[in-house]
């Protein structure tokens, strides 16, 4: 299970207070995100110390992995950062996230994650979606081989699983389990928006649910 906040912006990292509950609620494997903000994967020196704050959090609470990505601004993996980051993460497992898909070359991206000891990548194949990124997603995989892990991830759902697995070869995927669950307030604002200029719902949160990760997996009573 992958555990982010603030998933409007693709995914934060969540508080502590939410990365322990979660670990004494479940009894899977947790990967908690390390994204201080939203936006672009070049990050400032303060961000990147709030980022081993935050790897140091969850590995304190008991979280098997972290994730997270870094670049630099032309666009290769930071090596440097990465390599920082790893070391103060392990023992747990390191996912390099979909930062990966912002990269100018994802096979000198992915050769470059293999080195540094990445255990797995989450992408695409550098497209909005993975049923666009069919092709390349398959051409990482056969070139990763047993070296590192490369799950797609972003558009997956029953409906198109079997095609993913079947065209890309792929190991592990990455899948969204969330339904929009209305909020109990009765009164309601109608004047104030705690969003920006892109108003989030208020009264409405999408939630993951059992049914919804249930339907990924049809021949299994688990």
């Amino acid at each position: 299970m992958e555990l982010c906040a603030g998933l409007v912006e693709g995914g934060i990292t969540p508080s502590a207070g939410l990365i322990r509950t979660t670990r004494q609620a479940i009894d899977i494997d947790l990967h908690v995100m390390i994204r201080p903000r939203g936006g672009d994967f070049c990050y400032t020196p303060p961000e990147i110390e709030a980022m081993l704050e935050d790897i140091a959090v969850a590995a304190d609470a008991g979280a098997e992995g972290v994730v997270f990505g870094m670049l630099q601004p032309d666009g290769k993996v930071d090596t440097t950062l990465t390599e920082k980051l790893i070391a103060a993460s392990r023992p747990m497992s390191v996912t390099f996230h979909r930062a990966f898909d912002m990269a100018d070359d994802p096979f000198e991206a992915l050769e470059t994650l293999i080195e540094l000891g990445v255990d797995r990548i989450l992408t695409s194949g550098q497209e909005a979606g993975v049923m666009e990124g069919l092709e390349l997603l398959a051409e990482l995989i056969e070139r990763a081989g047993e070296r590192i892990v490369v799950m797609p991830g972003c558009g997956i759902t029953p409906r198109n699983l079997d095609r993913v697995l079947r065209e890309t070869g792929a190991r592990e995927v990455h899948v969204v389990g969330t339904e929009t669950v209305e909020s109990p307030m009765q009164y309601r604002n109608p004047r104030c928006f705690m969003g920006t200029a892109l108003f989030t719902p208020e009264y409405s949160q999408a939630v993951t649910t059992t049914e919804r990760i249930r339907a990924f997996f049809p021949k299994t009573d688990g």
